[in-house]
């Protein structure tokens, strides 16, 4: 997969932007045929229930891809993951790095009627900024100014390469200030923003229904009238339900079907790189894998390559590291992969060396990881590693890691935005909102890395400060990168223009169905 290069992000220091937003594609880049409809029903099969459109304080995929039909930022990313006006029409980057000015739309509407304006930014901006959550803006801001109804100017105290990266994620949508006169809670129970789908029902452990925005800012969007978040939590489910009619689409087609679905003349499966990386994650407080010795061991023992082919069928790529090939910096690593007699010597250097017992905790409603766990189960078995499978309910799953009451899980890290600091962060910041995504790894080089790297000019210099980071996590394992899959969606053949994001999200507004 070639890499994306995205070096330009804030070397050009001044970006205008056109007023009209891309439309929506097909996985081959071509528009669906015929002249797009309005009107109908999306119905749309997802793993997991929607629990809350706060969108400062959420993270996992079930809340911030319903979050971000509500709510939109300021900027935000085509499908190779370049910075693209948003919100705001254009922007500006003064030549010392320090002033940001975003100048909104006109005319820009929140789904209730009421004007958008720089006050509005201002007051979610600094609301994030307040509450920090899980994907706090990092960025060190002097001030946020609304110079008039439509330019905000946002002025840092140091430069920071990957802020317009930072703005573009889900979680720095705009909403009304204030909250529009209500309370945060009643807020957030009935959301008001400017994408392009207004929340009409929502059932925190069921299904969400959305009706299309009147006053999205991109004209005659969304198509349909309604969209619906149906949770079918098992992926065969999912399927079985697509082919019945009973879906319009489905997230997260299961590797082991994409080829049977692509037979299916009334099956549509489109594909798009993604930020996403599978790996197996240590609870590194845990007694045994607190061992860098065992942690390497049970690297050494995964056939990495093994395992993406036997469970993705060719829809992913072998990696080695957290960044994926898909993001500017991801390094070449020299990784420990393979070699059973160095996973013996490694576990025998350990302080078990005549091994142990430990649980698996994978979600169950995932079929490739279910093969995935069975096959590090029986690769750990000479190591006389017994290792347990437990699958559980997703929403119970990330309880579950989130609690750190868990020894070893399958999981995998996704970026939010297309800049390499934010992986890094939710991934090796032991004092961050994840603790090193429930690791709670910790080293203090790669901390300092980290910073430096979020301060360093996009180049070589920065570069070499991923590369080094990188490199430090393949030697000390904390997770196991395994592959870098595609973002797969299927849809009857009725349904036009749907498509995965990079970030694998979908946003409907240029779906459209036949009538």
């Amino acid at each position: 997969m070639t890499r994306r290069l995205l070096a330009a992000l804030l070397t050009l220091l001044t970006l205008a932007g056109c007023s009209s937003a891309p439309t929506g594609q097909s996985a081959s880049g071509s528009p669906a045929a015929g002249a797009p409809q309005r009107g109908g029903t999306i119905t749309y099969g997802r793993a997991a229930a929607v629990t809350s459109f706060d969108l400062n304080n959420e993270i996992t995929a079930n809340n911030a891809f319903a979050i971000d039909k509500v709510f939109e930022p300021l900027v935000s990313f085509d499908t190779t993951g370049r910075i693209i006006p948003w919100l705001a029409e254009k922007y500006t980057v003064s030549p010392d790095l320090l002033t940001y000015t975003f100048i909104l739309r006109p005319d820009l509407q929140f789904s209730d009627g009421t004007p958008v304006t720089a006050a509005d930014a201002k007051f979610s901006l600094e609301r994030h900024i307040k509450v920090q959550g899980p994907l706090p803006l990092e960025a060190p801001i002097a001030s946020i100014t609304a110079e008039d109804d439509h330019t905000l100017t946002i002025v840092l105290k140091s430069p920071y390469t990957p802020f317009l990266s930072e703005l573009s994620g889900f979680s720095n949508g705009i909403f009304p200030a204030d909250f529009g006169g209500r309370s945060e809670k009643d807020f957030f129970a009935s959301p008001v923003g400017t994408g392009p789908w207004v929340v009409q029902s929502w059932d925190p452990s069921g299904d969400t229904t959305f009706t299309a925005n009147p006053h999205y800012w991109q004209t005659g969007k969304p198509y349909a009238q309604n969209l619906v978040y149906k949770v079918v939590a098992d992926d065969t489910q999912r399927i079985q339900q697509l082919q019945a009619g009973q879906l319009s689409a489905i997230e997260d087609v299961a590797p082991a079907t994409i080829s049977q679905l692509q037979s299916n003349q009334n099956v549509t499966v489109s594909e798009l790189g993604s930020w996403a990386v599978e790996q197996v994650f240590f609870n590194t407080q845990n007694r045994y894998f607190a061992d860098r010795h065992v942690r390497r061991a049970v690297a050494y023992a995964l056939d990495r390559e093994g395992i993406t082919q036997a469970t993705t069928f060719g829809a992913a790529e072998t990696v080695h590291t957290l960044i994926p090939p898909t993001i500017q910096y991801s390094a070449q690593v020299k990784a420990l992969d393979n070699d059973q007699d160095a996973a013996r010597t490694e576990l025998a250097a350990s302080a078990f060396p005549d091994g142990f017992s430990a649980t698996l905790l994978i979600d169950s409603g995932d079929s490739a990881r279910t093969q995935e766990a069975q096959i590090i189960q029986a690769a750990l078995k000479p190591l006389n590693i017994e290792v347990k499978i437990e699958a559980i309910e997703l929403n119970s799953f990330r309880e579950r890691f989130k609690a750190f009451t868990y020894d070893f899980m399958i999981n995998s890290g996704q970026s939010d935005a297309p800049d390499p600091n934010g992986l890094i962060t939710f991934q090796a910041d032991p004092d961050g909102f994840s603790h090193s995504f429930w690791t709670h790894y910790t080293n203090p080089k790669v901390t300092r890395l980290m910073r430096e790297g979020r301060v360093t000019a996009d180049g070589a210099d920065r570069e070499k400060i991923y590369a080094e980071i990188q490199q430090i996590l393949a030697d000390d394992v904390p997770y196991i990168p395994l592959y870098n899959p595609k973002n797969v969606v299927a849809s009857l053949a009725g349904v036009h223009d749907l498509t995965p994001r990079i970030n694998g999200s979908v946003l409907f507004q240029d779906v459209w169905l036949q009538q």
